[in-house]
């Protein structure tokens, strides 16, 4: 199964750390990517929340953006 979702973590976001374990436990996939490995992705990061390096970001299939999504909402946009 491909990846359904873009992850934009860092390692030490406790956020993140909860939304990934989450994901794990309900056997949907992603991508994560570190923001502070990659100039770029915390660009984009910045630009779809306001100039903040605010994570975790997720992107999903359809393009959008999501900031620190709960369980609950990213099931719901993937229409689990």
């Amino acid at each position: 199964m491909t990846a359904q979702l873009t992850m934009y973590s860092t390692p030490w976001c406790g956020y993140c750390q909860r939304l990934k374990g989450q994901l794990d436990r309900e056997g949907i996939t992603y991508t994560e990517i570190n923001i502070e490995q990659d100039p770029a992705s915390a660009d984009f990061v910045m630009s779809v929340n306001g100039g903040n390096q605010t994570v975790p970001t997720v992107v999903f299939p359809d393009g959008s953006a999501h900031t620190n999504p709960s369980i609950g909402q990213v099931k719901s946009l993937l229409g689990l």
